[in-house]
């Protein structure tokens, strides 16, 4: 089937698909050399040599045309075959012996034409090919009747076999990546789950606990106030000891919580400097202005949006390089985040319900009183940008 835009060549077909446009754009260039010069040869000073002349210049521009018009059967793509078959079939009845230029047409006509059409085409210029041998010989030969439509049925047959190949190949790919994301996200989901189920029992086990507690000896406290003062200060100690400890257990919970980049007390810089990205997409790091400390809410916010935006770099955009640049502008702290994929228009929201990057990072953004710019046009790249406020030093 050939390439349309409700079946768009996969990228990892694309470079054979180069290839086989190549060999046969140069094939027909060397075929309407050869057949132009044996006919100048063969036939000097003939009162048709202009208009092979002009013929055969006409058709090598046309055919020059093919490649800037794509692949796909658009109403100019095939105005320009039918303009180049049309060509090609008037220089055959000046000069038969330009007949085997047809055979790199053939290749044209199966990329341009739904499959029906492109084989009804070649059997035409199949044909004409047949005629104009026949018309060249001096007897009856039947290698000349037989050898081009043998020619035109192999070469058809591989061209379709090479696509049909391609097309399980693309589907194949498909499938692989819409499967692992599924997988990828059912990883995620369920490592949600795990991790508030650990949660839970945390604050079960610890916080849940001192509070009820406190709860039983304030009550206790309370009621012994006036009868046994020493026993309710006692009680209000007590309580006093376990919201220290509930304390203590709050701030570990909160500790592990952070991302873990930034455990151990490394800075921020150092969390976006060892950032990866994958195999396909370098990272480079920038840091600019006077480093300045950080709430741990703004360092786990700016890692995170970081990681997300590369996260989409490399998903989405088809990335080689991308930039990440943080900054303190005295006032402020900006993250910048530069990649030079394909870009887009508009968020998309994915099938399998992904997409929701950059909500969430606008969400943490907004949290902390900054502002996300996002530029991006198609083939341009995209540039995020994080700006969040500091309070300024006492």
């Amino acid at each position: 089937m050939p390439p349309t835009e409700e079946h768009p060549v996969h990228p990892a077909s694309k470079p054979d698909t180069r290839t086989l446009a190549t060999v046969a754009h140069t094939a027909f260039f060397l075929l309407l050399g050869a057949s132009l010069v044996r006919f100048l040869l063969r036939h000097p000073g003939e009162p048709r040599t202009p208009w092979i002349l002009a013929l055969s210049i006409t058709l090598a521009l046309l055919y020059v045309l093919g490649p800037a018009l794509g692949a796909a059967p658009t109403a100019r793509r095939l105005l320009w075959l039918g303009l180049v078959v049309t060509t090609w079939m008037v220089l055959v009845v000046l000069a038969p012996s330009f007949a085997w230029c047809a055979v790199p047409l053939f290749f044209t006509a199966l990329r341009t034409l739904p499959p029906r059409a492109a084989i009804v085409l070649v059997a035409l210029l199949t044909g004409f090919v047949v005629i104009a041998q026949l018309q060249l010989a001096k007897s009856f030969d039947p290698n000349l009747l037989l050898a081009p439509p043998a020619v035109a049925a192999l070469a058809t047959a591989v061209f379709v076999h090479m696509e049909r190949q391609a097309q399980a190949q693309r589907t194949l790919i498909d499938d692989l990546i819409r499967t692992r994301r599924e997988l990828a996200a059912t990883e995620r989901r369920e490592g949600t789950l795990a991790e508030r189920q650990r949660l839970s029992m945390e604050i079960h086990d610890t916080l849940a606990q001192n509070l009820s507690s406190q709860q039983m000896l304030l009550q206790a406290a309370d009621r012994t106030w006036d009868t046994d003062p020493a026993t309710a200060r006692a009680h209000v100690r007590t309580a006093t000891g376990i919201a220290a400890h509930g304390l203590a257990e709050a701030r570990r919970l909160v500790h592990d919580l952070a991302p873990p980049e930034l455990a151990d007390g490394a800075g921020l810089a150092e969390a976006l400097r060892s950032l990866d990205a994958g195999p396909d997409i370098a990272v480079r790091f920038h840091l600019e202005g006077t480093p300045a400390p950080l709430p741990d809410r703004v360092q786990s916010a700016l890692l995170r949006i970081a990681q997300g935006a590369l996260a989409n770099a490399r998903e989405h955009s088809g990335a080689r390089t991308a930039a990440l640049t943080l900054s303190f502008l005295g006032d402020q702290v900006v993250l910048d985040i530069a990649d030079d994929g394909h870009g887009f228009t508009e968020p998309r929201t994915d099938a399998d319900g992904r997409g929701h990057g950059l909500p969430a990072m606008r969400a943490r953004v907004r949290q902390l009183g900054g502002t996300l710019t996002i530029e991006s046009a198609p083939g341009e790249g995209t540039v995020l940008s994080a700006a969040i406020p500091l309070e300024p030093a006492p």
